[in-house]
């Protein structure tokens, strides 16, 4: 009778698993298709209740919705202004100077209008100028108003602002009037606020907002000033005691070895103040420029190896529109591996023909011309886009200069000494050679204007050979001769861009366009001479190629210097009628032939310009120069 009972409770067991599986399988009461459509069929006391409050507050029925639409827009409007006013203090003084400023930024308008509408912003900003400095609106009114505002206005409005100058000068909106008072700012009131940054350089420096106030307040401060500015990013004891600076170390060597100070405590405070500053990527300054190349005139081997790296991986196109920026992209040409040089010459794609247009940026494609050994590199990145626009760059007084490094590199002709010695610059701790430190550099002394500066000590690869490379193998220099023989009249008489013309007829230093492009060089010749065989007239639209005094003198010097040139335009151009160039400007064409150093040139011309000697026409000076 005992096992009976113990069966009994296993199937009640097996029952109740079984309809529980049931349970589990069967439709739910409560799907969302069912409560849809109850809640569709049967709208709820809630709805009903708010439906109707929406009906008494506006009056209307809300049938087809049209009615009501636009009063619940203006009542949104209005609670959002509400709202607005609460929040915002000086909400309603925003507004009114919002319409004022919307009257006095008009162009057209006159200055009394403006300096009344300016004059009535002011009176009602007064004694809330710093609450309000900060609004995206109020920021905006009260830049317009230092702009056209009296000195007396402006003043008062900076003696307002003094006091946080420095919470305005992070702040996204405040950081542009901060920027337009150093605009308008005083002598008196410049050194105020160069005053009230100490001991903030560092940290705005780090701030992407901040940054532009001290860029701003470094490009218009005197030597001084720009010094105590850059002394707080070498020291703490600087950036603590700024009395100690005295403006007259302009070096960072300068200042270690007057005040003292430990090389290598300088060294640890500036990396870990230039660090976060590279990190974070905020290179565009030359504050930042300047403090990074006084750290590499100081730096151990292996600090200057990593700023090198560290620059190298950045957008150094960002950093170049600078005299010190440029240098350190030079720096890193110079010192950086082939890796980094790839990289830096890969990141410059797409911008080439704006570097090479910049007074600064035009001397790194002058390093790169002159050090880097990848010329096949350096033709598909570099010279591509500079053919792309190479009529252009003929006429740019900076485009022209990477050319003329090609067709006759660091010449003192065409090179400042200035610019000459930021491309001999070297980091002493990473030169091979003992090269020399930091700002000096090779200098020529001027005598031969011919002379050649050994700067390309980062290339392994023979000068003339990669200049080959980079100027005939690439095919540069038969575009080149194209765009010359185009605008030729043009070059030859412009005031200061024949200097690339001339390297093209005479075939460029060392001969390097010869023998491969003598047909073509031939061409040109007879081209220019053509033009100067023209008829003198008496009234010419423009004015003839051997008697404008640009072009004259260009002629001249090719006559001097070239004796193929001489040969065709004798040939072509003067044979037989020198009596008609004799006088004016073209005189001095005809007495080169026989000034020229060259034989042959001078036997061809002497016989039919004897007579004009003899009679006094011309006189020849045997000891003048070439």
């Amino acid at each position: 009778m005992a096992p009976k009972p113990q069966k009994m409770v296993i199937d009640s067991k097996k029952r109740k698993t079984t309809l529980s599986l049931k349970s589990v399988t069967k439709k739910p009461k409560f799907d969302s298709n069912s409560i849809q459509t109850k809640v569709a069929k049967k709208p709820s006391v809630l709805t009903k209740h708010n439906h109707q409050q929406k009906e008494g507050r506006t009056g209307v029925k809300n049938d087809d919705g049209t009615g009501s639409k636009k009063n619940r827009r203006l009542e949104t409007k209005e609670l959002a202004e509400a709202r607005k006013k609460k929040r915002k203090k000086h909400y309603t003084l925003q507004q009114e100077l919002a319409v004022l400023w919307e009257k006095m930024r008009r162009r057209n308008i006159a200055e009394e209008d403006r300096s009344m509408l300016v004059s009535e912003a002011l009176k009602k900003m007064k004694g809330k100028i710093s609450e309000i400095a900060s609004s995206h609106v109020s920021s905006r009114v009260l830049q317009s108003c230092v702009k056209h505002c009296t000195q007396d206005e402006r003043t008062a409005v900076f003696v307002e602002l003094r006091p946080c100058i420095i919470s305005l000068a992070t702040n996204t909106y405040a950081v542009h009037l901060v920027i337009k008072m150093l605009d308008n700012a005083t002598k008196e009131q410049l050194a105020d606020i160069i005053s009230a940054l100490h001991n903030h350089v560092a940290a705005f420096l780090r701030h992407m907002v901040g940054s532009l106030v001290i860029e701003h307040a470094y490009k218009l401060g005197n030597t001084t000033q720009k010094q105590v500015l850059l002394s707080e990013l070498y020291s703490a004891e600087l950036q603590l005691f700024k009395d100690l600076v005295t403006g007259k170390e302009t070096r960072l060597v300068d200042v270690i070895s007057n005040l003292q100070l430990q090389k290598p405590s300088v060294l640890r405070h500036m990396t870990s103040v230039l660090q976060p500053i590279l990190e974070k990527g905020i290179i565009d300054h030359s504050i930042v420029h300047k403090a990074l190349m006084e750290y590499l005139s100081i730096a151990d081997k292996s600090s200057a190896a990593d700023i090198i790296q560290q620059l190298s991986a950045l957008d150094l196109v960002r950093m170049i529109h600078t005299k010190d920026g440029a240098r350190l992209g030079i720096l890193c040409i110079k010192h950086g591996s082939a890796k980094e040089r790839k990289k830096i010459i890969k990141g410059f794609k797409g911008h080439i023909d704006k570097i090479a247009r910049d007074k600064f940026g035009s001397m790194v494609l002058v390093s790169i011309f002159s050090i880097v050994d990848d010329t096949k590199l350096v033709s598909k990145t570099i010279i591509r886009e500079l053919e792309g626009n190479l009529k252009e760059l003929l006429l740019h007084q900076d485009g022209r200069r990477p050319l003329l490094q090609l067709l006759h590199p660091n010449s003192t002709q065409y090179f400042s000494p200035d610019y000459l010695t930021s491309l001999g610059l070297s980091i002493p701790s990473l030169s091979n050679k003992g090269e020399l430190h930091g700002s000096e550099a090779v200098a020529d002394d001027g005598n031969n204007e011919d002379a050649n500066i050994p700067l390309n000590e980062g290339g392994k690869k023979d000068s003339f050979k990669r200049r080959q490379e980079l100027l005939v193998d690439s095919g540069l220099a038969e575009k080149l001769i194209d765009a010359c023989h185009e605008m030729a009249g043009e070059l030859l008489r412009s005031k200061s861009r024949n200097d690339v013309i001339y390297e093209v007829i005479t075939g460029g230093a060392d001969g390097i366009l010869h023998p491969n492009l003598n047909e073509k060089l031939g061409s040109l010749h007879e081209s220019i001479a053509s033009v100067a065989a023209q008829p003198k007239q008496d009234e010419p639209e423009e004015e003839h190629l051997l008697e404008n005094f640009r072009s004259s003198r260009t002629i001249r010097k090719l006559v001097l210097n070239c004796r193929a040139f001489a040969t065709v335009l004798w040939e072509k151009a003067l044979k037989g009628k020198c009596g008609i160039w004799v006088e004016g400007h073209s005189s001095k064409v005809i007495k080169a032939y026989l000034d020229t150093s060259d034989s042959m040139v001078k036997e061809i011309a002497k016989e039919e310009l004897q007579p004009f000697v003899e009679n006094g026409v011309l006189s020849v000076s045997l000891t003048e120069k070439n």
